[in-house]
């Protein structure tokens, strides 16, 4: 039987706080890309799952995102029985920013074959 969910926080490379709600079993990981002054991208960790998979996950996993500060919040449901789902991009425009985007690249655990 999979896990309730856990509570993550994380930054990115501008400052900004995210809160970050995931299944310990599901996630291994989110990493965010933003734009720099400069004109370049940068990617960073936003949340590595401290806990290693206790029992698979459920068929149906949920994640969410937060971020008050930039006004922003999504959730991902993903219905994955045979667990063949290894990633997921979301990629967003962070609302009032003149169209400043930011890619989220969620990373689930990989089977144990």
């Amino acid at each position: 039987m999979a896990r309730h969910n856990r509570e993550g926080e994380g930054e990115d490379q501008h400052g900004r706080r995210y809160r970050i709600g995931y299944q310990p079993d599901w996630l291994r990981q989110i990493k965010v890309t933003c734009g720099l002054e400069n004109g370049r991208q940068s990617t960073k960790t936003l949340l590595r799952n401290p806990e290693r998979p206790a029992h698979p996950p459920g068929p149906r996993v949920h994640t969410q995102v937060d971020s008050p500060e930039l006004g922003l919040s999504f959730g991902l449901t993903l219905h994955d029985e045979r667990r063949a789902v290894r990633r997921i991009i979301v990629e967003t425009v962070i609302p009032g920013e003149r169209g400043e985007t930011i890619s989220f690249v969620v990373s689930t655990v990989p089977d144990e074959d």
